[in-house]
């Protein structure tokens, strides 16, 4: 460490999506002069998103990038030090807790504040991110909206597909849904929900062959992997439910996780195992997921390390 340049903050948030910088335009305006790096995506998952439509206060909606610039510009404006780069190592073992950005250097701070997101995972098919934001989704809530009255895929065949799956049932007239085995890995409740709509056909023992269409998604290629036929479907949109996974493997051994890598935060708080490191966002929230739940828990981290750096 002694090789490398140290510089010392009062307060570090690392990421930039809606939970990051809804702490700094907090943490700036209580004069807590908070540092920000904004990772490896600028703006978090609602940079690959088009339209953002349930948002509040954006009666005739707005693109997901166009609202990262602006939460950006607001905490700017209330005085947040908004950098460029990507925390690459953390020191928790003692304060001042110290992150290394880059590589390069190392930042010391008296308080953290941990919003790096999570990342959904995707199937590895080129024509996924080819169609990404032009018929292509790993958000149904998000985006199922926009597909009304028109036939979709999803694939997945956890709590999550199936949950989303009904969400889109009720929008769309067929719900084509793409599950690898003979059976879903989803609650007995929730298979039965799904096994008992009657506009959700189920492709068992199948995955996504191909994604077709010309600027946008057109039709979806089924592969049975049994017997190796294929079967082309026409849909508008495709959704993929196969998980996410929280942007947390730096923080391991020093902050406490779930199994699948969520921070755990102590109820009602933004407060980890750690005294002064606080999460906020879709980093320790498997359940929501949305940009105003991720806004409202990074109000909540800036609001927590006022209060803990008030104590020192």
């Amino acid at each position: 460490m002694s090789n490398k340049e140290v510089e010392k903050v009062h307060l570090l948030i690392i990421g930039s999506g809606p939970a990051g910088y809804t702490a700094a335009i907090y943490a700036a305006r209580a004069n807590m002069k908070p540092v920000l790096y904004q990772g490896i995506q600028p703006g978090g998952q609602l940079t690959i998103t088009t339209e953002v439509e349930n948002y509040p206060g954006y009666p005739d909606g707005i693109q997901g990038p166009e609202m990262m610039v602006n939460f950006e510009k607001q905490a700017a404006r209330m005085g947040a030090d908004i950098r460029y780069g990507m925390a690459t190592k953390v020191d928790f073992s003692k304060l001042p807790y110290r992150v290394e950005i880059d590589e390069e250097k190392w930042i010391e701070a008296d308080a953290v504040i941990i919003s790096t997101g999570a990342s959904a995972k995707w199937l590895g098919l080129e024509s996924e991110q080819r169609y990404n934001g032009f018929g292509v989704s790993a958000c149904a809530v998000c985006d199922g909206f926009f597909f009304k009255g028109k036939e979709v895929a999803i694939v997945g065949a956890g709590d999550t597909a199936a949950e989303e799956a009904l969400y889109l049932s009720k929008l769309c007239t067929t719900v084509h849904m793409i599950v690898r085995r003979d059976a879903m890995r989803a609650s007995k409740v929730m298979q039965d929900r799904v096994l008992a709509t009657p506009n959700i056909i189920v492709y068992w023992n199948s995955e996504t062959d191909e994604i077709l269409g010309s600027h946008k998604v057109e039709t979806v290629r089924i592969k049975n992997i049994k017997d190796n036929t294929t079967k082309e479907v026409a849909i508008s949109g495709f959704f993929v439910a196969i998980g996410h996974k929280p942007n947390s493997d730096i923080f391991k051994g020093f902050i406490d996780m779930d199994e699948t890598g969520y921070i755990l935060t102590i109820p009602g708080t933004s407060k980890t195992n750690l005294e002064g490191v606080f999460a906020a966002g879709d980093v320790q929230d498997k359940n929501y997921r949305q940009a105003v739940t991720a806004a409202g828990s990074g109000c909540m981290a800036a609001l927590d390390a006022e209060r803990y750096l008030n104590t020192k």
